[in-house]
């Protein structure tokens, strides 16, 4: 199964913007780790039928009803856990780690910092980054799949708005 793992997207539209319909078409499952931001862009990623998703701290009130914390799925036998919040910073991932322990899960996909973290120990840490947001990175999201058990993750670049920073970094070096 080919999954694309996203989070903080941050999007107040009813719609899916078109550089990410294009990516997640390809996909069997869209994990999403909170943020949506609008109850209108959660229903349009839900309409697409291969929504996993739980609520982040920006989410709208109906949003935060509707879907929960944290969320534990299987997939060909792999326990999958999803939640926003957990790791405090890209350099401690010791309680998000601990997490996925308490949680029983072999992979937990996170949110919440905006940018990428793909960490294996006794778990499998994932934290998408952000495809619209992107904060220290460039926006991206993450590809799962798990093919007869065997788990396998690839960063994806998205086409679109860069963190302010990194954009400023860039140009540091041009003449």
């Amino acid at each position: 199964m080919r999954c694309i793992l996203i989070s903080d997207t941050h999007i107040e539209k009813g719609e899916i913007p078109q550089y990410l319909s294009a990516i997640i078409e390809d996909y069997d499952l869209i994990v999403h780790a909170g943020d949506f931001s609008s109850l209108a862009f959660y229903k349009a990623l839900e309409s697409t039928g291969k929504l996993r998703a739980v609520h982040g701290n920006s989410d709208e009130k109906e949003l935060r009803k509707l879907l929960p914390e944290e969320l534990i799925f299987e997939v060909e036998g792999v326990k999958i856990g999803i939640v926003h919040q957990g790791a405090l910073s890209i350099v401690d991932t010791a309680p998000i780690k601990y997490k996925a322990l308490e949680m029983g899960v072999n992979i937990l996909v996170f949110g919440h910092l905006h940018r990428p973290i793909i960490e294996k120990n006794d778990v499998l840490l994932i934290c998408p980054g952000s495809p619209t947001k992107p904060r220290m990175s460039d926006p991206c999201a993450v590809e799962l799949v798990i093919d007869n058990g065997s788990v396998s993750t690839k960063l994806i670049e998205i086409t679109g708005q860069s963190c302010s920073y990194i954009d400023f970094s860039r140009k540091l070096g041009e003449k």
